[in-house]
């Protein structure tokens, strides 16, 4: 009611008329659509929408690599302005993201309109009778200023853009889980602190050409709550479809070929690992929508595709707040439950599915060339329509899952593992004195490495035994509940086997390295001592050396062979320091 008030107050305090608005026309509309602004001017229009509106707080979220501050407007009927007034209005929360590609900017053009449109033209006002809106127009700001009009060869506009990555060279649609960058630590913080309902995360395609100006991605798969995925599948895309649709924009899933030369085999639409934002937000048991205008579609049918997108999201959550707000709690609920529950198990990898339907896909008519500059086929695309009824995989099937134990047990000394883990917002205590306790075990082995590097790391494979075995665990050692909210973010870090998991990202690489060698001299004899006592031993070595000719030319591999069935061998190479705990702990020895 107070809303009400506020809104229809407004409506006779501000009355705008056409050239009043025409002061609020936004950087890339004054350059006829063909134009972004630079950082300086986004912050500024941001700075005089809050100052203009009482329903509007311009603020920084964090700080750059190169010292830029990160913009956070906030928009909201009420002046809740804080993650608690936020709640307290019971209102639904939705975050707009733009810029995480800063090449990629048309959310930010897209948002800046729509906040104007709410805030001063008042055209769209009553997209804060229900919802609260934060909107990040550039998340990766110094990218955005890495500027030119070189940066996306395969983009059509706007004239000069941003760049894809940071500073630091992170791609941050890469970094939601291992969290390296400054900024996508920020962005962490603020998605803990106001644990949006309703997550949008804008951005511009590669690939294929074909007939749609706008695509989406939603996770519906096992890697989200089946409520919230239903809600998703019943609630949101059929009437955000269908508005877009009525706007004149021309819509589909965001897709990729089985075979790129061969669209008849058909595409593919499969779950996110969380190292992405959907696939973040489906971790999070948040409905995230993933925004990928058509990159050769003009940069004003991109921006009016977005700003429609947004627009009927905010029109949707507004109606459905309630029920939002209902089915995202009642998920996070299931996740405290998790390791109660009957079936304790969390999918950690997916494949596409084998099953398919008919789909009628909006493409182009395509030739294929042998390409002398590249030595091979291309498929080239022409401006013809071309309507055909093609395979869709759309759905996952789960290739990995992983029993969920009560507790994580991380030894203190892992610092930055620990840092990680906060800055997800999880909850955490220490052990107040040492404590025996039956724990899970994993030992790691046949560790293989990407060559190249991924994101600053070497992504590193390996194979997982598990034991079980009573350890005693000293003072000081962190004890992570699984049962939280965002306890499927422990489980998907702390898992080995996980697509994003610590051990994949090599922050526990060291425990793979040999430290302690022994000299040749010193174990020439011990081997001998060794051959003679253990005929079985003889047998392995001698026919190691007949079949495996680099280890038979390699006097270190095979000194080392005895070395590591020594009593002198270190058993700690490749033990993973971190425990599962699946009985409870006493409360009493932690703090």
């Amino acid at each position: 009611m107070k809303t009400r008030l506020l809104l229809t107050a407004a409506f006779v305090i501000c009355a705008w008329n056409a050239a009043s608005s025409q002061d609020w026309e936004t950087y890339y509309e004054k350059s006829n659509f063909l134009e972004t602004p630079r950082y300086a001017e986004t912050i500024e229009y941001c700075k005089r929408l809050a100052a203009a509106s009482p329903w509007a707080e311009f603020r920084s979220f964090g700080t750059s690599p190169q010292g830029r501050d990160l913009p956070l407007l906030i928009l909201s009927a009420d002046g809740a302005f804080t993650p608690a007034d936020a709640r307290k209005t019971g209102k639904a929360i939705v975050l707009i993201q733009s810029g995480i590609h800063s090449g990629e900017i048309d959310g930010k053009d897209a948002s800046l309109m729509l906040a104007r449109d709410i805030l001063i033209t008042k055209r769209h006002v009553k997209l804060l009778e229900n919802a609260i809106v934060l909107v990040v127009p550039i998340f990766n700001v110094d990218g955005h200023e890495r500027f030119g009009p070189y940066n996306r060869i395969n983009q059509n506009g706007p004239k000069e853009m941003g760049w894809r990555v940071t500073a630091q060279n992170f791609n941050l649609n890469r970094d939601y889980l291992k969290a390296d960058a400054p900024e996508m630590r920020a962005m962490l913080s603020l998605f803990t602190d106001w644990l949006p309902d309703f997550y949008v995360d804008c951005h511009v395609t590669d690939g294929m050409d074909f007939q749609y100006d706008v695509t989406y991605a939603m996770e519906v798969y096992p890697n989200i709550d089946p409520e919230v995925a239903r809600w998703i599948q019943r609630q949101y895309l059929p009437p955000m479809i269908s508005s877009v649709e009525a706007s004149g924009h021309l819509i589909a899933p965001y897709i990729w070929p089985r075979e790129y030369n061969d669209i008849s085999k058909g595409f593919i639409s499969s779950a996110a690992d969380p190292r992405f934002s959907t696939g973040y937000g489906a971790t999070q048991n948040r409905p995230t929508l993933l925004i990928e205008t058509h990159m050769l579609k003009p940069y004003k049918t991109r921006v009016s595709a977005t700003y429609h997108i947004l627009l009927a999201t905010l029109e949707i959550v507004n109606r459905q707040a309630e029920l939002l707000r209902t089915v995202v709690r009642e998920a996070d609920e299931r996740v405290e439950k998790l390791p109660d529950s009957k079936t304790p198990y969390l999918p950690l990898s997916f494949r596409p599915t084998r099953a398919s339907v008919d789909w009628t896909f909006r493409g182009l008519k395509t030739r294929t060339i042998e390409s002398d500059i590249t030595g091979s086929s291309l498929t080239t695309f022409s401006t013809e329509p071309e309507v055909t009824t093609v395979p869709y995989f759309a759905g996952s099937d789960v290739v990995d899952s992983v029993r969920v134990p009560r507790y994580y047990i991380i030894p203190q000394e892992w610092s930055e593992v620990i840092e990680v883990l906060h800055a997800h917002g999880l909850r955490m205590r220490r052990l107040v004195r040492p404590v025996e306790l039956k724990a899970r075990i994993s030992h790691l082995s046949d560790a293989r490495w990407q060559e190249r590097p991924y994101e600053g790391h070497h992504p590193v494979r390996v194979k997982n035994e598990e034991s079980a075995e009573d350890r005693m665990f000293p003072a000081g050692s962190v004890v992570v509940p699984v049962g939280q909210r965002a306890g499927k973010i422990a489980v998907h870090l702390l898992e080995p086997q996980g697509p994003d998991s610590f051990v994949r990202w090599g922050f526990f690489d060291s425990i793979f390295e040999q430290k302690e060698y022994a000299e040749a001299y010193v174990m020439e004899s011990i081997a001998r001592e060794m051959l003679e006592r253990d005929p079985q031993l003889r047998e392995e070595f001698t026919t190691r050396v007949a079949s495996d000719s680099a280890f038979a030319k390699s006097p270190w591999a095979r000194i080392n062979f005895f070395y590591q069935r020594s009593p002198y061998w270190d058993d700690s190479i490749g033990l993973y320091p971190v425990a599962r705990v699946d009985g409870e702990i006493d409360q009493s020895l932690l703090r």
